[in-house]
């Protein structure tokens, strides 16, 4: 599918191009929904495809006269070729130009500001009068603070009602600066409208970014035609809100570097969200110093805002006669040209041949960029013919696209285009040559124009999700990833470090099989001593003092550092690459363990007289970025994926590679079994391996923090696509820097296993068949990861599209991670089951705090799958367990921050659902709890013979140790990161759900997505029950204590209320004075939901038993960066 060279895309022939007439209400009544249309516009090529052929169903309407214009500046078509120009008009339009027509239209007293040239109205489209009304609101498809009123029991308070307004462009542009990580706590009132403060970071990357992905001095673009002077509308109305402007003399506002890329995304992939309060406008870097950006103002009167939920196809071509931002930067440089060569040079470095503009684009939606292209070095008509296939899920009233110039101190605002979203409901492609309109709603320069095209497939277009996991030989898995489908293999699930046979029930697949329940360290342990070539381990932390066995076999006693030191004494490539925590040091024998505690100095001078090479790897933000960017990626961000890769025996003397992936590290306090003891195996299994980072000072007798995780292993092609990954990161990790230039390279240490013939290669790994029920898909590995953590990415931005990857300003990104959990949510059609350690996204939706930038799409898109479930009248269940706490001090600013945010999530998914239930009538039959439920998990031990005994201080009876020791609970800690959908597809990994992981730019990640083909819906028709089936049962078994028949329908109203009943249970027996040895360890996450979707605290148990700390967070100030 090629639209982008079309003619016949979009009718360019709306003098209005925002009808000023809302369309009728739609019919909210109870019959069940419309088929689907029986066109399937879904094409491969495409990371989304579908077809402009079949628009999207828009509102009948009719318009008999235009309405008279408010005072507005609009884009509207334009014609160099025309002979008369119109008579001048109060207002102005940005739309597509047109150079080809020959004749001019009729005077209208509402046609567009004067310009210096003759340009066409066309006449308004007729609308089809056959299609459904979808829902157009003037405020939000989703809308905080409801009037409506329900009856409601006494324990469900009412909630405060917001006042939304209607957005305009008066406002829509107002208010825009950079983000201020560092912020007081008074920058974000609950409205998140109030003025900014300084930052405590001075804005140096903008001194300090003048470095692009392609620098190419030399280059030449097609000189556009000669175009005719603009004259802006005199009329054109331009409001600056809010304070905190910063400008030079002659009025250029400037924006700032986004060294992090922080949210600006191209690709399967959103970018950064805005609130009013934050301009989208002005890429940040992660330390985001207090510059206000403004933006064009237009006076469109109210724009309708318009939930876009499907995929944008966005063509970004080029650009023509755009001013030149760098006079200034010229001039200096010719001042520094008089200077004797060689002090001209040092001075000067290479800003001497920057004599014009470093143009990009930032596509922006709903205060989210979506989209960015790479920068064109020196050039006024840059030719990017850059596409971007993003998924959306945004309420907004238009698309902007905010044309920037990157200079050396800053990123400066050249001009914006602006396309509603009203136009992209038709569903046909928008396209064309549209003025690039400046800070004042004028042309930022005569002729300067932006070539586009832009179309909006909604999802009940894109048949790629209408039918879950795909089936069938022509399935091409996740799409837009850089590693493909690999079919055949198998996959083994793990929950926990060890399960003991005979520890969870028996569970019964799918022709007679058995489910059988992994044991992760001892299948890592045993595929480590097997090895005859190669081991490969990534981590977070790896731990040499570590014992993978604890079962009381003859292993029990070898620690991990012990094993892989004598397999490199038997000729096996050991190397390890470990995260460098950059607060532990060993400096002239001087030592410090890191606040991280990851052991990873200890680690490295534990092998360093060995043949195992271990390589700390510190997260760099790469050289062309800024000291200030390089502090923060360093100190903030880590290496986080978690990985073992081994040789093993493929049968016929040869040997194939098989890969673990997922959330343990090979470190102390991970070890675990699904009963998570607390104060029992303290001197036994624990006594080496206490862990418990809750707690200060003294430690004795307080109970163990218990670790819930999961994991797999991969036997077949994609754990060679888990080797590449090693490969890559090793060669870059391993670049020799500076003196290390004097040494010799890690390089030669990787193994060229191609060279190995007794090793099989990835098409030659023995496959099992599809129709094997045994037989598995590993649809593909998945990552977060850019390209200064590897090597072996496109040198070319150009060719970024080609690998799957999304260009930054200054990196390529692979975000696979967020786009292979974007799919499997969308695609999910009866129930979505996630663990993971962190649960924080889709801020651009809260009802506040829209500028954090978290802007992953993973909330909202449940949210959204559950909406659209009510509104087809269906079922629809979603089940998120988190940590009740994040691993620390409760009490602490950062721990309070994050709860802050999770809480802010929390209430923007019921809302949504609150939203869709009142949409339908249903507000009185059902509540938000029918359909999406948080818990945690716990665990209380009654005394017994077999604990030591302690002797409290009077003066200590108040520390969380004294009341940890005497109520005998804790929380069990989730670190799990997996989802399963509709018990035929899982995602497990290292990556938690938050921006932190879902980035790309931040920490780097891993992950696997895999499925049964002989065990899904599309082939079964009917509940599957292979090995996915298995694992979810099985940990509902660990978490519930029990099995119960409800659970194999999870869907199921009936199921919802069981666990929630027995969640409200085990948290009455968590909470409760009396201590009780508790047999299920799920707890419904302590807070209340009413029927309106309000997310409060528990009545009386506002603050985390025993330890402290506000269960939903406060607002404490500290870093952004490192909390979301």
């Amino acid at each position: 599918m090629d639209n982008y060279g079309s003619s016949s895309g979009y009718p360019y022939n709306n003098p209005y191009p925002y009808p000023y007439h809302q369309p009728p209400s739609p019919n909210h009544a109870y019959p069940a929904p419309a088929p689907a249309p029986s066109a399937d516009p879904y094409y491969h090529p495409y990371p989304y495809p579908y077809s402009p052929r079949h628009p999207y169903p828009y509102p009948q309407a009719s318009y008999s006269q235009p309405p008279p214009p408010a005072p507005a500046s609009h884009s509207g078509p334009l014609d160099y070729h025309h002979q008369q120009p119109p008579p001048p008009a109060p207002t102005s339009y940005s739309s597509p130009l047109d150079y080809h027509h020959q004749q001019p239209p009729p005077p209208s007293p509402h046609s567009a500001a004067p310009i210096p040239y003759p340009y066409n109205v066309y006449p308004v489209a007729p609308i089809p009068d056959t299609v459904p009304q979808p829902t157009l609101q003037h405020h939000s498809s989703f809308q905080y603070g409801s009037s409506y009123h329900y009856p409601q029991p006494s324990q469900y308070p009412t909630p405060e009602s917001n006042n939304p307004q209607v957005p305009s462009r008066a406002n829509s542009f107002s208010n825009h600066h950079r983000q201020d990580s560092f912020s007081s706590p008074e920058n974000y009132a609950a409205s998140g409208n109030t003025t900014s403060h300084p930052s405590f970071y001075p804005p140096l990357d903008e001194l300090l970014s003048n470095v692009h992905l392609s620098d190419n001095n030399n280059q030449t673009t097609p000189t556009s035609p000669s175009a005719p002077s603009m004259s802006p509308s005199s009329t054109a109305l331009t409001t600056y809100q809010g304070s905190s402007l910063r400008y030079d003399e002659q009025n250029h506002f400037y924006g700032d570097p986004n060294d992090s890329f922080s949210s600006s995304w191209s690709g399967p992939y959103l970018g950064r969200a805005d609130s009013s309060n934050y301009s989208a406008y002005s890429d940040s870097s992660s330390f985001n110093a207090s510059q206000m950006q403004i933006v064009p103002l237009q006076q469109k009167g109210s724009l309708k805002v318009l939930l876009l939920h499907g995929n944008l196809d966005i063509c970004v071509r080029d650009a023509k006669n755009l001013p030149n931002m760098d006079l200034f930067h010229k001039t200096l440089g010719d001042m520094f040209g008089k200077l004797p060569g060689n002090v001209g040079n040092k001075i000067e470095g290479h800003m001497s041949n920057k004599i014009t503009s470093d143009p990009y684009v930032s596509i922006s939606i709903g205060g989210a960029v979506i989209g960015r292209t790479f920068v064109i070095s020196n050039s006024e008509n840059p030719v990017w013919m850059q596409h971007f296939h993003v998924p959306v899920a945004h309420n907004a009233p238009e698309v902007h696209f905010i044309v920037k110039d990157n200079d050396v101190v800053g990123s400066q605002l050249i001009g914006i285009v602006s396309i509603p979203v009203e136009q992209l409901y038709l569903g046909e492609v928008v396209e064309g040559f549209y003025p690039i309109m400046n800070n004042s709603g004028k042309p930022c320069k005569p002729g300067a124009i932006l070539s586009i095209s832009i179309q909006y497939t909604p999802m009940e277009k894109l048949s790629i999700y209408h039918h879950g996991v795909g089936t069938g030989p022509d399935y091409v898995g996740v799409p837009g990833t850089y590693f493909p489908l690999r079919k055949g293999g198998t996959v083994t699930l793990y929950q926990d470090a060890h399960v003991p046979d005979g520890c969870l029930p028996n569970l019964k697949l799918d022709h007679g099989m058995s489910y059988v329940h992994g044991q992760c360290w001892r299948d890592i342990f045993d595929a480590i001593c097997q090895a005859q070539r190669l081991i490969y381990i990534t981590g977070w932390s790896v731990w040499h003092k570590v014992r993978l066995l604890r079962d009381g076999g003859p292993a029990s006693d070898c620690t991990l550092g012990e094993l892989l030191r004598s397999k490199s004494r038997e000729g096996v490539r050991v190397l390890l690459l470990v995260w460098d925590d950059p607060t532990s040091r060993n400096i002239l024998g001087y030592t410090t363990d890191g606040i991280m505690q990851t052991h990873d100095e200890e680690t490295r001078r534990f092998f360093k007289h060995s043949s195992v090479q271990v390589l700390l790897c510190p997260r760099i933000a790469g050289k062309r970025h800024s000291w200030i960017k390089q502090t923060e990626v360093g100190t903030i961000y880590t290496h986080h994926q978690k990985t073992v890769i081994v040789d093993a025996d493929a049968g016929n003397n040869r040997r194939k590679i098989i890969a673990f992936v997922g959330g343990l590290d090979l470190c102390d306090g991970r070890y675990d079994t699904p009963q998570h003891p607390l104060f029992r195996t303290l001197q036994t299994v624990h006594k080496d391996d206490y862990h418990n980072p809750t707690y200060t000072g003294n430690v004795v007798g307080c109970p163990r923090e218990p670790w819930h995780d999961l994991h797999c292993k991969i036997d077949g092609p994609a754990a060679y696509d888990v080797l590449t990954n090693f490969e890559e990161r090793w060669l870059k990790a391993s670049k020799p820097h500076g003196i290390k230039k004097l040494k010799s390279s890690y390089d030669d240490a990787l193994l060229r296993i191609e060279r190995i013939q007794d090793i099989v290669g990835m098409l030659d790994t023995p496959c099992i068949s599809e129709n094997d029920p045994e037989g598995w898909h590993i649809q593909q590995i998945f990552r977060s990861i850019d390209s200064n953590s590897v090597r072996g990415f496109p040198k070319d931005p150009k060719d970024a599209l080609k690998k799957n990857l999304v260009c930054g300003k200054n990196v390529l990104i692979d975000m696979s991670i967020h786009t292979a959990y974007v799919k499997a949510i969308r695609a999910a059609q009866h129930f979505i089951y996630i663990e993971n350690q962190y649960f924080i996204g889709s801020s651009y939706n809260w009802s506040s705090y829209k500028n954090v930038g978290a802007d992953n799409l993973i909330p909202m898109e449940i949210a959204l799958k559950i909406a659209e479930k009510i509104r087809a009248h269906e079922r629809f269940a979603a089940y998120i367990v988190i940590p009740m706490w994040p691993e620390g001090n409760p009490t602490g600013a950062a721990t309070q921050r994050i709860l802050f945010w999770q809480h802010k999530t929390m209430q923007m998914m019921y809302e949504t659902i609150h939203k869709a239930l009142v949409e339908v009538g249903l507000e009185d039959a059902f509540s938000p709890l029918d359909y999406l439920n948080f818990f945690c998990l716990g665990n209380r031990e009654a005394v017994d013979g077999s604990d030591p005994t302690f002797q409290e201080s009077p003066t200590a009876a108040n520390t969380p140790q004294a009341l940890s020791r005497k109520s005998r609970r804790f929380m069990i800690y989730v670190h799990s990161k997996g989802m399963i959908v509709d018990d035929e597809y899982v995602i497990l990994g290292s990556a938690n759900i938050n921006q932190r992981s879902m980035e790309g730019t931040r920490d780097t990640e891993i992950a696997m997505g895999a499925y049964q083909p002989y065990h899904s819906w599309a082939r079964k028709l009917s509940n599957p029950r292979g090995q996915i089936y298995g694992y979810r049962m099985s940990l509902w078994a660990e978490h519930t204590g029990t099995i119960e028949d409800c659970f194999t329908r999870p869907e199921s109203l009936e199921c919802v209320k069981r666990l929630r009943t027995m969640g409200e249970m085990n948290w009455k027996q968590y909470a409760a004075d009396e201590i009780t040895e508790m047999k299920g360890h799920l707890l419904k996450y302590p807070v209340e939901v009413d029927r309106k979707g309000t997310v409060r605290p528990l009545p009386g148990c506002e603050q985390f038993p025993d330890i402290g700390g506000n269960i939903v967070g406060s607002f404490i100030a500290i870093q952004e960066n490192l909390t979301i």
